[in-house]
């Protein structure tokens, strides 16, 4: 009975460490710290004109995204999300935010794509991309991952399996925020209150 009760306690501490250190990771990874994203400068073509942070005004900020135009769920949903908070916002406070949509598909997505695609979401969503090297040192210092996939039996003939966080960046590239995956806008509105 004893043997029961120190096994039974010896998993909790082992339960609470585990999630004590997948907190403290997400939050190492939230504020940029060791192994976590370091964010820096986005320089690319837009549909806007050729792009950089330093565009920005002083007391705005960037919602970056990483996606692509043909992903079937993720990405919609995250700009419906992005749309949500802004729509939540007040009038000045939602001049301050820049929604920026950067594609990991330069093969299909070009600037036109973007630009088509992002007019479901509102006229103040950007669309950028790059060439491959561009894209890969970008993504490198924002922690995003992707790879692409094969799909011989779908019209697309591949998708993209791609990390899916919000990033509230500065015009100095300095990540303010990252907001997890959620098909709520809560998260990110309750970062952009904290953060403008």
């Amino acid at each position: 009975m004893k043997r029961k009760g120190v096994w039974a306690g010896v998993v909790l501490i082992v339960l609470l460490l585990a999630v004590g250190g997948v907190g403290w990771y997400q939050q190492l990874l939230a504020s940029g710290g060791d192994g976590g994203p370091v964010g820096g400068p986005v320089e690319l073509p837009s549909t806007q004109g050729d792009f950089s942070l330093t565009q920005l005004e002083e007391d705005q900020l960037a919602v970056l995204f990483f996606g692509y135009t043909y992903c079937p769920d993720v990405c919609p949903m995250s700009l419906a999300v992005v749309r949500q908070a802004l729509a939540e916002l007040e009038p000045a406070q939602r001049q301050r935010v820049v929604p920026l949509m950067v594609s990991v598909d330069p093969e299909r997505d070009s600037l036109e794509r973007l630009e088509e695609y992002l007019a479901f979401f509102g006229e103040r969503f950007i669309g950028a991309t790059g060439s491959q090297a561009q894209l890969e040192e970008l993504a490198e210092r924002y922690g995003v991952v992707w790879r692409k996939v094969e799909a011989p039996d779908s019209a697309m003939g591949y998708t993209i399996d791609h990390s899916s966080s919000l990033y509230l960046v500065d015009r100095e590239g300095q990540i303010q925020r990252r907001v997890l995956y959620s098909p709520s806008h809560q998260g990110l509105l309750a970062a952009l209150h904290e953060t403008l």
